[in-house]
């Protein structure tokens, strides 16, 4: 039920917002999760578990019985009534069996489901900054490898220390109703147990964080070592990336066995510490047996018994290293979900719709750190106009972009559409007015119909096939095997750069927003690739408000003005000719940057290249 799941989403979402206000500890906001499913499956679970840790506490009044009444020849006739209460008690053990580990399954798997979907949702809201600073794949370890470790946590360590609870607490009654001093005797020894479970707990807790953070590395050394498969082979680095490997691969070697150094501890332990109390009991039991103080049957109860109690403590050591070791993956979760995320749209943000006058950038400041990236900007691009914006590499361009969907917000100054602050605005109709085309263009592992149409899922097919043939794409589409159906890969890497970039320039096309920005789509690309791309930007740009980065002359010809950026400022404007005769910045950009690309086409005027730069 989708409804159902998004609604525990939400509600587990504002739960984890009211513990945090509360100033609760790590894991009641963890448990913010459990809260839906408490009834009635997870009080299913838990009753099953009791039903089946409370059958223990039987056997011992069973073994009694057995040895002092019936064995005794005291009552005989009990005894075909035993088969009948041995089956009638593994009959009820059974069914509260099955009752506690598919219940408890069903609870953690809805637990896992709304994690990561809670976290998913809180990724789509997190700004650009947070991605610059987290390596991918530490975040994707973090939705699969560490929401799989909380379960434990919230699920089976909670029921499975209930269950050990409950039988430890019921047989230690048993016990000591049967024989208060050996009872004594036999459980004076668990106090020795609890200061190095402590200290175990803690470094165990250590251990897990540090592991699932080194394995998110490690996840991530992967991810940059497949995507850049082709870089690494062509500059022969593949030993080289296999020594990097090795060295996070070892250090998630040594940290996953300190853990089981320590776990591996624990068991001998606790079973050396229940040796020692079972050893004073037969001891000291052995002797009032012999002496005729007590009865075979009741020592044998009471040795049932306490081996019988000795296995739920046993049990809740076990749950308490799985817990440790779950909350070093619970904290990682619960930071990733209370990270800040974009700001909210401001109270009574407007709905923008078009634009009318244009867009002015006025006095903006930025920086991503300490160091100021952008210096007292100021720019207007009225509707309809073509700005370049060229400068050196470094100078501020591409965050100048950024700025204008709201990828970033200015630290001073602002920037306005008709005259009123985009911020004023609801982030999501801004961006609906903005349409982007990088160098880097990045295409879905999904069919072409889809990529085109992202964003735009309701468009129907003819305006899909409209937008790429705008885009020069629809004829070399339809040579690809399932023709729009296709699914072009990762990143799109069954298709050439120049594909990529006219699928890319096609969805833009579709989106049909009215303000443009282009970091230059043409800049890596081959002469004949190229010409076709440039042919689609030239239909793109018709009619809308653009700013363009500028790497190409024939972009900077043809813009309706230049505005030359160099350490964050704007230190020139003008068209490429105005600009030549002042001798200034641009003049000495044009003689390093475009000098040779103008004398290749003075060479070949009669290109389509270097006609659309004319």
């Amino acid at each position: 039920m989708p409804g159902a799941t998004d609604r525990n989403i939400r509600a587990s979402a504002r739960g984890l917002k009211i513990s945090q206000a509360a100033g609760t500890g790590l894991y009641r906001k963890a448990l913010v999760f459990l809260r839906p499913y408490l009834w009635p499956y997870f009080c299913l679970a838990t009753g099953s578990m009791l039903l089946f840790s409370a059958s223990n506490g039987a056997v011992p009044f069973l073994v009694r019985h057995i040895f002092d009444d019936v064995f005794s020849g005291q009552a005989p006739e009990r005894l075909p009534m035993l088969p009948a209460l041995i089956l009638g008690l593994a009959l009820l053990r059974g069914l509260a069996g099955f009752g506690a580990t598919y219940f408890l399954e069903y609870v953690g798997q809805r637990v896992i489901a709304d994690l990561r979907a809670a976290l998913n949702e809180q990724i789509q809201h997190l700004p650009l900054s947070f991605f610059h600073r987290r390596v991918t794949g530490s975040i994707v370890t973090c939705i699969t490898a560490d929401v799989s470790m909380m379960r434990f946590a919230l699920t089976d360590t909670v029921v499975a220390c209930l269950k050990d609870a409950t039988s430890l607490l019921l047989l230690v009654g048993v016990a000591f109703y049967q024989d208060w001093l050996l009872s004594a005797i036999s459980i004076v020894v668990f106090p020795a147990a609890v200061l190095p479970l402590t200290r175990i707990s803690r470094r165990l807790r250590t251990i897990a964080r540090e592991s699932q953070a080194c394995l998110g590395d490690l996840a991530g050394w992967l991810q940059q070592t497949i995507l850049g498969s082709r870089v690494v082979k062509a500059f022969g680095m593949e030993a080289y990336e296999q020594r990097r490997f090795g060295v996070e691969n070892r250090r998630l070697l040594r940290l996953m066995m300190s853990g089981a150094k320590i776990r591996s501890f624990v068991h001998p332990m606790i079973e050396f510490i229940g040796a020692a109390g079972i050893a004073g009991v037969l001891w000291y039991g052995g002797h009032s047996v012999l002496s005729g103080s007590r009865s075979q049957g009741e020592f044998l109860a009471f040795l049932a018994a306490l081996f019988l109690l000795y296995e739920p403590f046993k049990g809740l050591t076990r749950a308490n290293n799985t817990l440790q070791q779950a909350l070093g993956a619970a904290q990682r979760v619960v930071e990733l979900l209370e990270s800040p995320r974009e700001e909210s749209d401001r109270p009574g943000a407007a709905t923008i719709t078009g634009i009318r006058q244009g867009l002015r950038i006025e006095d903006v400041c930025f920086r991503y750190e300490q160091e100021p990236v952008l210096r007292s900007v100021s720019l207007e691009i009225r509707r309809g106009e073509l700005v370049a914006l060229v400068g050196r590499s470094g100078g501020g361009k591409s965050t100048l972009a950024d700025l204008i969907p709201r990828f970033y917000d200015p630290t001073s100054g602002r920037i306005t559409i008709d005259g009123t602050d985009i911020r004023d605005f609801t982030r999501q109709s801004l961006r609906a007015q903005v349409a982007i085309v990088t160098q880097h263009t990045f295409l879905f592992n999904d069919t072409v119909r889809s990529n085109i149409a992202y964003g735009e899922t309701g468009r129907n097919m003819e305006e899909i096939e409209t937008a790429a043939r705008t885009a020069y794409a629809h004829d070399f589409i339809l040579e690809l095997p399932q023709g729009y159906d296709t699914v072009i890969g990762e990143s799109g890497c069954k298709l050439s750069a120049g594909q990529r970039q006219r699928l890319a320039i096609a969805r833009a096309v579709l989106k049909g927003a009215p303000i443009l920005v282009l970091d230059e789509a043409t800049s890596a690309l081959d002469n004949e690739s190229e010409r076709m791309v440039q042919l689609a930007l030239d239909r793109l740009v018709q009619n809308r408000t653009t700013l363009v980065i500028a790497h190409r002359l024939s972009t900077v010809r043809r813009a309706d003005r230049i505005a030359v950026l160099t350490l964050g400022r704007i230190v020139e404007q003008g068209t490429h000719e105005e600009l030549l005769l002042r001798n200034g910045e641009y003049r000495k950009l044009y003689d390093l940057q475009f000098r040779d690309e103008a004398s290749g086409a003075a060479a070949d005027a009669s290109t389509p290249a270097d006609s659309l730069g004319e």
